[in-house]
């Protein structure tokens, strides 16, 4: 794609973390002349990408379109580190437990025998056998062991794929704030306090911070607690490679989930985007101090009763962003099939593992080539999203 004198790029990229950043990356690989707006610095710690590791699964028991995007995102993480001489993915393996029809294991078998992954049933005493730190399992409840998941690591992730771009050609601009999106005949003007810029297209990007730059698309950010617990020590079955990635179904539609001890941090424990825990927010004036009450107390209790030899006092709390769709699935693509925009957002919690397989998706998009995996799934007009005006977008 060629640039004219009245453009100053042909695409620009505005919110550089996870699946921004990617999509610069997979954008200045094509050789696209491509800019890169980040409100913050590249690899912040206020919006969805960053705690250190996100889960990262290629059985995936969201949607069955998700495996092969999976399978790309795979392919590309060890391309980045290649090219970055970054650790970005640690492929440990994970074990699912929770009832034989439950979501948890129930799903994770099915997107295994569909795609022919490696994932396979393991009985409640194998599980007892190979992970005797899960305690209070229920005797009806069942393992998955899937040796393709592990961890990812988010900050890690955003900074190789945002070097790798600038490699190639593509022009960033950190800590600057775009406040309108303009959709004019013929492009898209994009202004800041410092300046504005003219392009053909826009890929807005901008996670918790995507549906103020794109009103009409229904997302909703909630502030979402991140926690590490001190295992016992000297302890080292509590350690990653003893512990690896897992997800537990508990009773009463509840499930917790995590890794083991890396990176100099504790044991990461979550559980499900319920309770008190979490609530929406507006990413511009969300309270990011911790309380006991309002983001310790229900999951230090789960961890009591799951995992007796840790500590249920975290020692460390951080707030983190997701933003959820109406049915939990991704919005990538052109809303309207407008031709000079493209969104993607509303991670819904699980989107990191999928960075750069939507990076690459948006970034085909943007070059008129086929998605390497269907992606009509995230079509954003399916969530009923109303066509863009010309008019200033807020």
């Amino acid at each position: 794609m060629s640039t004219t004198p009245s453009f100053d790029a042909d695409v620009a990229v505005v919110g550089l973390g996870a699946w921004g950043s990617s999509t610069l990356w997979r954008l200045a690989a094509r050789g696209v002349d491509v800019i890169g707006i980040e409100r913050f610095g590249i690899g912040h710690e206020l919006g969805s990408t960053h705690g250190a590791t996100r889960l990262f699964r290629v059985a995936c028991l969201e949607h069955p379109a998700l495996v092969p995007l999976a399978q790309r995102s795979r392919d590309l993480w060890r391309e980045l580190e290649a090219s970055s001489g970054r650790t970005l993915l640690d492929q440990v393996g994970a074990v699912m437990l929770g009832p034989k029809d439950g979501s948890v294991v129930a799903g994770t078998l099915e997107a295994a025998a569909t795609h022919g992954l490696a994932a396979h049933e393991m009985s409640l005493a194998e599980v007892a056998e190979r992970f005797p730190q899960f305690a209070d399992v229920d005797p009806t409840h069942v393992g998955v062991w899937d040796p393709d998941a592990g961890v990812a690591r988010p900050e890690e992730g955003v900074r190789a794929a945002v070097a790798a771009a600038r490699t190639l050609g593509a022009r960033v601009h950190a800590d600057t704030r775009v406040l309108e999106v303009e959709l004019v005949p013929g492009g898209v003007v994009l202004h800041s306090s410092a300046r504005s810029w003219r392009v053909r297209q826009v890929v807005v990007t901008a996670g918790a911070w995507l549906s103020k730059l794109v009103p009409n698309l229904p997302l909703q950010p909630r502030r979402t607690p991140m926690l590490w617990f001190r295992p016992p020590t000297p302890d080292p079955s509590f350690d990653i490679a003893n512990l690896p990635a897992f997800i537990r179904e508990l009773d009463g539609d509840m499930a917790v989930w995590g890794h083991g001890a890396m990176l100099g941090h504790g044991v990461k424990i979550g559980m499900q985007d319920v309770g008190r825990n979490f609530t929406d927010c507006d990413p511009d004036t969300v309270d990011r101090a911790i309380s006991w009450e309002r983001d310790v107390a229900e999951i230090s209790a789960l961890v009591a009763r799951t995992f007796p030899g840790v500590d249920p006092q975290p020692e460390s709390v951080i707030a983190c962003l997701t933003t959820n769709s109406p049915d939990h699935q991704f919005l990538v693509g052109r809303p309207g099939g407008d031709s000079r925009l493209l969104v993607g957002g509303g991670c819904s919690g699980h989107g990191f593992k999928h960075a750069t397989g939507v990076g690459d998706a948006l970034a085909r998009m943007a070059v008129g080539e086929e998605p390497h995996s269907d992606m009509s799934f995230a079509d954003p007009d399916r969530v009923h999203v109303d066509r863009p005006s010309l008019l200033v977008l807020r």
